[in-house]
């Protein structure tokens, strides 16, 4: 892990990353990644954790381990609780089970008072019926990775989300995504890797890492009109107001 981090922070640092949220998708890698941000931080670029459990690992979350994700939330570098939500994608666990504990995950994180990461992959109008019947954005949130439509979208900006693009917004496939990020207000606007999977062009199908979310910042650039580095700026700052960092 040592080699690892040392070598993905000094690549970020060279790409002009400034601050690294790590993220956790099961018990285990929730403890990764507040050891992590615990061990690695620095102050020229700082590491933050979120942890929770990813839907399509959900089948491990039972109330002793979100007891335990409620303590370890409470950690000081944790900032949010996520990634959390729905993944229809895969046939199991089943979506009954998945909305259980979204729905349990959104409360223990309204209780711990963190912002929420939400993962929805082809369960777009479940995600968001759970998202306004509990609340969800009572302290703030993000729509990770996203692959909604507009009209989706407009939804849970309305709730208080901010929506967060990665490497896919650089495909030429990308037509859905395109929409939303030409249209979602600036102010809401965030990139990220999601690493190690979805690497951005030019390098997609390799190993994805912190230092590659300059393409996909630099692609929401190009949509919206602004330089590169005017576009990080207001990444930057929208996610230190969405994490309170």
């Amino acid at each position: 892990v040592a080699n690892v981090c040392v070598l993905a922070m000094e690549k970020a640092a060279a790409a002009g990353v400034g601050v690294i949220n790590t993220i956790g998708c099961d018990w285990k890698s929730s403890l990764l990644a507040v050891h992590i941000a615990e061990r690695w931080s620095r102050p020229e670029l700082p590491i933050y954790a979120a942890i929770g459990f990813h839907p399509s690992d959900s089948a491990g979350l039972d109330d002793a381990t979100l007891e335990k994700l409620f303590e370890l939330s409470q950690t000081e570098k944790c900032v949010a609780w996520g990634e959390i939500g729905l993944d229809y994608y895969w046939p199991t666990p089943d979506r009954d089970h998945q909305r259980k504990t979204f729905v349990a995950q959104i409360d223990s994180a309204k209780q711990a008072g963190k912002p929420i990461i939400i993962h929805d992959r082809d369960a777009h109008n479940d995600m968001l019926d759970i998202m306004k019947r509990n609340r969800a954005g009572v302290n703030g949130g993000v729509l990770h990775c996203c692959s909604c439509s507009w009209e989706i979208a407009k939804e849970c900006l309305r709730l208080g989300f901010y929506i967060s693009f990665a490497g896919p917004l650089t495909f030429k496939n990308a037509r859905v995504a395109l929409e939303v990020a030409a249209k979602a207000p600036l102010d809401r606007l965030l990139v990220e890797t999601d690493c190690p999977y979805l690497a951005p062009e030019p390098n997609r199908g390799k190993r994805n890492e912190p230092a590659f979310v300059a393409f996909t910042a630099a692609k929401l650039a190009e949509i919206r009109g602004l330089d590169a580095e005017e576009m990080a700026d207001i990444c930057t700052e929208n996610g230190k107001t969405l994490f309170r960092i």
